[in-house]
């Protein structure tokens, strides 16, 4: 199963840099929990301050309440989101408390 969504970044020159400086090879501890809660793949693109994440995931393994929970009650995950959370904004359309959000699939070629 594949999700994609969305986040924004703080329209900060150095802490965009630092962001990405971060994802050139993250926390073993962040990569060992992505795949304890069943993610099999996961890419970040950017534009400007917008994200944009596309994650496969083992449906019979991964939920979104799980890895939240699951997030809750690592303490080294809960330091890497705060982490992050310095580097990153919600957008717009982002209600509050939250984070990534998923994003609608308007259009898939394989079913034209």
């Amino acid at each position: 199963m594949r999700y994609a969504l969305a986040l924004d970044l703080v329209d900060d020159a150095q802490r965009i840099a630092d962001y990405e400086k971060a994802h050139e090879k993250i926390w073993p501890e962040v990569r060992e929990h992505l795949r304890t809660q069943g993610v099999l793949g996961m890419e970040i693109y950017r534009l400007g301050t917008r994200l944009f994440m596309v994650m496969e995931v083992d449906p019979m393994v991964y939920s979104a309440e799980g890895m939240a929970q699951a997030s809750l009650n690592n303490p080294a995950i809960v330091r890497w989101e705060a982490l992050m959370w310095t580097y990153q904004a919600p957008t717009p359309w982002t209600p509050a408390g939250e984070k990534w959000v998923p994003m609608a699939k308007i259009f898939d070629l394989a079913t034209q």
